[in-house]
């Protein structure tokens, strides 16, 4: 009855997105890219990037390929490429990724492991 989709391409250059003043409270999976202005509780599944923009806030746990944090994270974070923390973020919990940058003025407050693809 339903076909399972095995090419992504269609996804490409689209972008999903919670705008700020909304909270969801439970898990979101995607395959495309996310940009969460808003306030998530749970879990956080992507096989894109994702975007934590200033008014951002995710408690719970995220699994990506790459992640940028500007907001407020606290939970395990596993990103399989670059996890970008600017400058306005706090981070809390635990990180694993790929490769890391942290901006000079941003909170940091996690054990972080760096495993190479």
């Amino acid at each position: 009855m339903f076909e399972k989709v095995k090419n992504q391409d269609h996804l490409l250059g689209k972008t999903n997105r919670i705008v700020d003043g909304t909270t969801i409270t439970g898990d979101i999976t995607t395959l495309a890219d996310f940009r969460l202005d808003g306030k998530l509780k749970g879990n956080f599944t992507s096989e894109g990037k994702i975007v934590i923009g200033p008014t951002g806030e995710v408690i719970g746990d995220i699994i990506c390929k790459s992640i940028d944090i500007e907001g407020v994270f606290s939970g395990k974070l596993q990103a399989e490429g670059m996890l970008n923390v600017k400058s306005k973020a706090h981070i809390t919990g635990e990180v694993i990724v790929g490769k890391l940058a942290v901006e000079p003025g941003a909170r940091f407050e996690a054990s972080c492991e760096m495993r190479s693809s």
